[in-house]
């Protein structure tokens, strides 16, 4: 069956509903997702919404962490949220026959939180090991350093799990504040799939929906990567240089061209051995043991970038060879 788009009002606000029934397996699938309240919102503190969601994984006030998650364990049911980039998600999954089930527990997370000192301290310490083993992953490392290059300046040049430092300085009342502003009705877009019936969705989910505020819907910022060329080595005790690149990509998200990028990038970059950056790095020069390239292309920013590893020798001859192959790519195109 397809899915369809309905709503759910709430408040006198319609939020949109996403459904699909499907009867080949008895589970349930909910998302409902906030737009703009993501990663891309942490203006102020690095990290801020990836830490919020983290902190409401940890259950409700009166179950805790533990409690909550042996509850949800006791009927197979899955609960957690999330971020992206622009987004923040509640996810919930179970057995058909526990889909009610599922949406009290939502409600009891919804209502009252795990939001003590007690989770921030929890939180704070596993986000901060994280961060700090992630210092030696020189991938991560130098896509940051990349991102910071594109966009220099704006939010999507810090790590969306944020640093150290900003981590430190999250309060309780961050949290509360960043939820109390974005898990709001006027953001809100409902995802349904699996064995269920839409009238009893609708029923259930007006009963968590209700829970929360009306709030206020932004208009998603748009960011445009830098055109200058630049270049940062960063010099860390290793064997092999860790060669990311990029450069702005002018196109929208509804372009109706989209799928030619798509194919396109598949030939350049994305197409693993029948790639041109891959035959022209690995296969004829053995410069490295992969090479790739993408597009990003989302409501709020459109970029290039990739990346590959090679010897530090070899770095020189890697850079100048990616600079070739999509150059060339850009002026004579596909065959």
């Amino acid at each position: 069956m397809a899915a369809k788009i309905e709503s759910i009002e709430v408040k006198g606000i319609k939020i949109p509903l996403i459904f699909e029934e499907d009867k080949r397996l008895p589970l349930v699938n909910t998302q409902i997702v906030f737009t703009n309240s993501g990663s891309i919102t942490d203006t102020k503190k690095a990290g801020l919404a990836k830490f919020s969601a983290k902190m409401l994984n940890e259950g409700s006030l009166e179950m805790g962490a533990n409690g909550f998650a042996e509850m949800l364990e006791s009927k197979a049911i899955h609960m957690s949220a999330s971020t992206g980039s622009e987004t923040f998600v509640i996810e919930m999954g179970s057995l058909n026959e526990q889909f009610k089930q599922s949406v009290k527990y939502l409600k009891m997370l919804l209502k009252e939180p795990n939001f003590t000192e007690r989770s921030l301290k929890k939180v704070k310490t596993m986000t901060i090991g994280a961060i700090s083993r992630k210092e030696n992953d020189y991938d991560y490392v130098a896509s940051n350093a990349l991102k910071k290059l594109l966009f220099d300046g704006t939010v999507l040049a810090q790590p969306a799990a944020g640093t150290v430092q900003s981590v430190e300085s999250i309060t309780l009342d961050d949290v509360k504040s960043f939820t109390k502003k974005h898990l709001v009705l006027s953001r809100a877009i409902v995802v349904v799939g699996g064995d269920v019936n839409i009238e009893v969705v609708k029923k259930e989910l007006t009963k968590v929906l209700k829970l929360l505020p009306k709030g206020k819907a932004e208009a998603l910022p748009h960011f445009t990567a830098s055109a200058d060329a630049k270049t940062d080595v960063l010099k860390r005790e290793t064997e092999q240089a860790y060669i990311y690149f990029g450069s702005p990509y002018n196109m929208a998200v509804n372009d109706e061209d989209y799928y030619k990028a798509r194919v396109a990038t598949f030939i350049l970059g994305t197409g693993g051995f029948g790639s041109r950056l891959m035959e022209e790095i690995r296969v004829k020069r053995g410069l490295a043991y992969s090479a790739y390239a993408r597009v990003h292309v989302s409501k709020s920013v459109s970029y290039f970038n990739g990346y590959l590893q090679t010897k530090i020798e070899s770095q020189n001859e890697a850079k100048e060879t990616v600079k070739e192959v999509i150059a060339k790519f850009v002026q004579e195109g596909v065959t």
